[in-house]
């Protein structure tokens, strides 16, 4: 045998050893990420939902054609969704306030009609952490219900509380466009601004959700409204589905100045899998490259890395245009854990970014609205 054909096999057999141990590697990454998926509270806090997958004879007790159902959390081992009363921001108006009213009416009965009536077995209605904790353990689904803008309450400040004795445990104050309470995001593009942050009924809501111990969420408004959001909440905040804008710049995404502020503030930020605010190549009509976990997975290493482990979350914004290659919905959830044990990420630390860090927000707000309460 020649020194040729000598090296060759030793080289063949160098990169099959080299290629056993990483799938041996692979293969135990796999199993520690299963046992830690099993293990923790996954929660996604952003899940948008339509009223007519919401009747008794189409819902979420079935896998529909919806990213984010009860069959497709059982399957990926997703624990908690919060569903969204989303409302699309229209005229600033008693008759537009009266209609945005009604939408969020019609969603929060959606969701009640769901834990109470079609899929009272299967899943349960969370006001806290402790519901969370409760429900989870007994093998059920856990909803919760956040508010994707305030312009449903019109201008009346006693509809905040009447949303949250109906469930909602966050709301935003804007979606796209400005509403009677802060400017949008948008102003950013087309230079328009209403308020120049906040109105002062805003400031009023503000002040009021730290009474009732809802969550403010800053997702959506414009960098100066989320700046008095915060500058004026005794309790702290949350992104509810937003990613990092040093990584990709898009107005939605929050840039180093308000991670600053965030942190500060000890809120959250629940960095969305939404393809646009992730990677803004990839994300081109031509681009021959999807999205993926890992671009997802991206911005968590980047905000753990600005702001610390204690302030990033996961949302996925299901049903609402969100989704990446590999947690396209709620059925492949698995494989964001998978990818934050292939990053070196501990079981403690992926407890924190996929459940822990939000309820403890959930935590410090009751807190603080039961001392604001004592005034």
């Amino acid at each position: 045998m020649n020194l040729y054909v000598k090296a060759t096999i030793l080289i063949i057999t160098i990169i099959s050893i080299y290629l056993l141990k990483m799938k041996n590697d692979n293969n135990n990454l796999l199993e520690k990420a299963k046992i830690i998926h099993k293990n923790i509270i996954t929660l996604d806090t952003h899940c948008d939902i339509d009223v007519k997958n919401f009747t008794e004879s189409i819902n979420y007790s079935n896998n529909i054609d919806t990213q984010c159902n009860i069959p497709k959390m059982e399957i990926g081992g997703l624990d908690v969704a919060w569903f969204i009363v989303y409302t699309r921001q229209g005229e600033l108006n008693p008759r537009g306030y009266k209609k945005a009213y009604e939408n969020a009416i019609s969603k929060f009965d959606a969701i009640h009609n769901l834990v109470n009536t079609y899929s009272s077995d299967k899943i349960g209605l969370a006001l806290n952490s402790n519901d969370v904790r409760k429900i989870h353990s007994s093998g059920k689904k856990v909803a919760m219900i956040g508010i994707e803008n305030g312009y449903p309450i019109g201008l009346d400040i006693t509809n905040v509380e009447k949303f949250f004795n109906r469930g909602a445990r966050y709301m935003s104050l804007s979606h796209n466009g400005h509403s009677q309470l802060c400017d949008s995001n948008t102003c950013e593009q087309d230079g328009v601004y209403l308020h120049n942050g906040l109105s002062d009924f805003g400031v009023e809501v503000i002040k009021e959700m730290n009474r009732i111990g809802m969550i403010i969420d800053i997702s959506h408004p414009s960098k100066e409204a989320i700046r008095q959001m915060i500058e004026i909440s005794k309790a702290p905040v949350i992104a509810s589905h937003s990613s990092a804008r040093k990584l990709c710049n898009h107005s939605r995404n929050l840039d180093n100045e308000q991670l600053g502020w965030i942190k500060e503030n000890g809120g959250v930020v629940q960095t969305v899998a939404f393809k646009s605010y992730l990677n803004s190549e990839k994300s081109k009509p031509n681009s021959k490259n999807k999205v993926d976990v890992s671009d997802f997975v991206d911005h968590i290493d980047y905000l753990v890395s600005l702001i610390g482990i204690n302030h990033v979350g996961i949302s996925s914004d299901f049903d609402g245009g969100g989704g990446v290659d590999g947690w396209e919905d709620a059925s492949e959830t698995f494989n964001v854990t998978f990818e934050l044990v292939k990053r070196g990420y501990s079981e403690v630390e992926i407890e924190k970014i996929w459940s822990g860090n939000l309820l403890r927000v959930l935590d410090e707000v009751s807190l603080i609205s039961k001392k604001i309460k004592k005034i």
